[in-house]
């Protein structure tokens, strides 16, 4: 009765790693996808209300990281490093994900742009700058809001990926790091279900409950739009 969930080989408590998994995993998620989201939303109003050669370039950046394939090249980095911790994972996923944020924030600006309300703020006097802060960004925040929770999702799925391959941070107890611990001690082969079956079934939990946030902030997005 005193481990609900039972205890991995060492005698330790799934429960209480668990608990300290899903605040670390949710802290790298919520870091990348707070980074990523924030330079590649403002990298994609630049290049999207500006255009030209602005654009050109910027997108051309975007562009080619998202050509580049990104699991062989997050393993490679995170193999290189011989300590990683977790803002160092949190700031590797981040450079990956930006693209892709900056991709579609761009498009949305390119059709925001022409609206009646961003004329009559020029018309007002307003610098770009004004523009983009105080009219369209304001227009998008609830498609910004799904786009972090999106990203917060995909962060976590791609460190619970590195971290059950061996290349997370060691000494931390996240939810990828629990599953690789259980591998290594042999928790399969051995029977010990629960010491990898709980953290798979709240690693799934857990993306379905983003999965169903980033929904419905996209599907609200949607309605205020129309």
């Amino acid at each position: 009765p005193t481990h609900i969930m039972g205890t991995d080989s060492l005698g330790r408590d799934v429960f209480a790693q668990l608990v300290l998994g899903i605040v670390l995993s949710l802290q790298i998620g919520f870091t990348a996808a707070l980074i990523s989201v924030a330079s590649g939303t403002m990298i994609g109003f630049v290049a999207g209300y500006y255009g030209g050669k602005v654009d050109l370039i910027l997108r051309g950046m975007s562009d080619v990281m998202i050509t580049v394939p990104m699991l062989p090249v997050l393993i490679l980095v995170a193999a290189s490093l011989r300590s990683i911790d977790i803002l160092t994972l949190a700031l590797i996923l981040a450079v990956f994900s930006w693209p892709w944020p900056a991709r579609q924030v761009r498009g949305e600006v390119i059709s925001l742009k022409e609206r009646e309300f961003v004329q009559m703020a020029k018309l007002s006097g307003m610098s770009n700058m004004e523009i983009i802060v105080h009219e369209l960004i304001i227009h998008m925040i609830p498609w910004i809001a799904a786009a972090f929770i999106n990203t917060v999702l995909w962060a976590i799925l791609a460190e619970t990926g590195l971290e059950i391959l061996g290349l997370g941070p060691q000494h931390t107890m996240t939810l990828g790091m629990t599953i690789y611990w259980a591998i290594f001690y042999g928790a399969v082969m051995r029977g010990i279900w629960w010491w990898w079956g709980f953290p798979v079934i709240t690693l799934v939990v857990l993306f379905i409950s983003l999965y169903g946030m980033s929904e419905g902030i996209a599907s609200i997005a949607s309605h205020g739009r129309r």
